[in-house]
């Protein structure tokens, strides 16, 4: 039998939430995401082997209501009226699948879906650029340095997704959330 958990699938899927209650804000954004029903379990940065990457669709098809379910979580929450706030996942994969890539979690206040997401993505590509000892400029702007790295033809792609969010008006909490969500099966 083998004892390791090593992921074959990885989703991306983001959501919002909306309560006077912060918990349930929480849970009215992993409802948008589409991950309720799951017992997460929040795990660090590293993309496996030879998983792939797949739509939210697929992967929420093959959710079971209360498994275990790793996800490399970022959540933002606020209750403060109009504040802005964002939560993006970046991933970074390598060319040889048998090398492990990296997935990023950030979040913000006040920086837009765009900023959000260029962050995390560009962490994502830098970490696994350090990796691979692929020579990089850090003060270079996240394009020009996202040129270099697929030009050395060691990072095949880079992925982020954001959820960004106004504080509801009232004052009811708002939760922002964006997942790579792991599947075994």
């Amino acid at each position: 039998m083998n004892s390791v958990l090593l992921p074959k699938y990885m989703f991306l899927t983001k959501g919002i939430g909306v309560h006077r209650d912060k918990l349930q804000s929480f849970e009215l954004a992993l409802r948008d995401a589409g991950i309720e029903r799951c017992n997460i379990v929040n795990v660090s940065s590293i993309l496996p082997p030879k998983c792939k990457i797949i739509s939210r669709e697929e992967g929420e098809a093959k959710l079971v209501p209360g498994e275990i379910t790793f996800c490399v979580l970022s959540k933002n929450q606020t209750n403060e009226p109009k504040r802005y706030i964002t939560a993006a996942i970046g991933v970074a994969v390598p060319t040889e699948k048998n090398k492990y890539g990296y997935i990023s979690e950030y979040h913000a206040f006040g920086e837009t879906e765009n900023a959000s997401k260029d962050y995390a993505e560009d962490m994502a590509a830098t970490m696994l650029a350090t990796t691979l000892g692929i020579p990089f400029d850090p003060d270079k702007a996240w394009n020009e340095r996202r040129q270099q790295y697929i030009t050395t033809g060691k990072i095949i792609n880079t992925h982020s997704i954001c959820q960004a969010a106004i504080g509801d008006k009232d004052g009811r909490w708002t939760t922002a959330i964006a997942a790579a969500v792991f599947l075994l099966r």
